[in-house]
């Protein structure tokens, strides 16, 4: 699936927007993932310009880009005229200002196919989705050109002789951390991809995540609500601005599961979907992701430090070396036949490890007060 209107510009006037900064390979769909979307290029009109359909309009100026495309694109959305979303008969006028956004930044680099074996539990003509095992890089960029889940889709959609020219990102909608494991959805046609991408814009997708998180909730179930944006101070973490200064509006629904004493299971369903939104929400409320090293859930913050239980925690590191969040369900409209679809993935063999031991570990203390460990 060739990337809308990815071509060089034709004019002075069409020229490349940057893509927002605060982008890293690894960025979560809860991600990212996530929602929203990202100018690939604007125009101003000539002043000269005479009244001309919107899609005639574009269609001039991306001549790599077919018609169908660019309908498909406007069709969801993704075309922004002077800020608002426009229909195909709309007639542009001189100094118009034009954007066509998409839910992922520009591409800069080439992508390669690659035979990597996915777990593909839902395919049909027009989507797929994917259960992404953690340590994968969903998409290349900067030090991740090989060995991603863009770079095993392209293989597995069109073959190990796909053409440079048509390698984008593989139908990409939205994304997860590399170490974050669960199910992310795939578009195979134009149609599918516009369609798929404004429902995460609207935020109409059902994204429930499981997470195993430092500390006890006072609450059963709860909302989190703090703008997010990068962190002032360091750059590879996002940081929540609590008094809406900055940032982008982010909200986590959150509901426990089961309680651990020292650590909690909870499910969270994302009503937006920033960058690391699921992590940066529950370490500002003081529950940092067990095993979560960017946000400070790699070290003992709960229970005792005496050395039976400091062994127990760096066993539980040890089988999951990573942040214990598992992109579990995910439901959307389907693109063509406007029926709900609702996937549902089981938690990966490392989260299930770590929660046996603390099954075992916590019925092993039940009698005992926790004071005294």
């Amino acid at each position: 699936m060739e990337q809308l209107l990815h071509e060089e510009p034709l004019r002075d006037e069409l020229m490349p927007a940057e893509v927002e900064a605060d982008l890293l390979p690894d960025e979560e769909g809860e991600d990212g993932e996530e929602g929203g979307l990202y100018e690939h290029f604007n125009v101003t009109v000539d002043k000269g310009q005479s009244l001309l359909r919107l899609d005639k309009f574009l269609k001039a100026r991306m001549e790599r880009s077919s018609r169908n495309r660019i309908q498909a694109a406007i069709d969801s959305g993704n075309v922004l005229v002077n800020g608002a979303t426009s229909k195909s008969s709309y007639k542009v006028k001189p100094l118009d200002y034009i954007q066509v956004v998409m839910p992922y930044p520009r591409r800069d680099v080439s992508l390669i196919p690659e035979d990597i074996p996915l777990e593909i539990p839902y395919e049909d003509e027009d989507l797929l989705l994917v259960n992404k095992p953690a340590g994968m890089v969903v998409h290349p960029g900067v030090g991740n050109h090989y060995g991603t889940l863009v770079n095993a889709l392209l293989y597995h959609l069109q073959g190990p002789d796909a053409k440079a020219e048509n390698e984008d990102r593989a139908g990409l909608v939205h994304r997860i951390d590399k170490d974050t494991s669960g199910l992310l959805v795939i578009a195979k046609t134009e149609e599918a991809h516009a369609r798929l991408a404004k429902q995460f814009f609207d935020h109409t997708i059902y994204r429930r995540y499981v997470a195993l998180v430092w500390g006890n909730f006072e609450e059963d179930e709860g909302t989190i609500i703090g703008n997010i944006g990068r962190s002032p101070r360091e750059r590879q973490k996002m940081y929540v601005f609590e008094d809406g200064s900055d940032g982008k509006h982010a909200v986590t629904h959150y509901k426990v599961l089961r309680r651990y004493g020292y650590v909690t299971l909870v499910e969270c369903r994302l009503e937006t979907g920033r960058t690391h939104q699921i992590r940066v929400h529950m370490s500002w409320k003081g529950h940092p992701l067990f095993n979560d090293a960017r946000y400070g859930g790699d070290r003992i913050l709960k229970g005792t430090t005496f050395s039976k239980y400091k062994q127990f925690i760096e066993n539980c590191f040890e089988l999951m070396p990573r942040q214990a969040l598992h992109a579990k369900a995910l439901g959307f409209t389907h693109p063509r036949t406007g029926k709900e679809l609702l996937l549902d993935s089981e938690l990966p063999a490392d989260f299930k490890a770590v929660l046996q031991k603390w099954d075992t570990y916590t019925a092993a203390v039940d009698t005992i007060d926790p004071d005294e460990l």
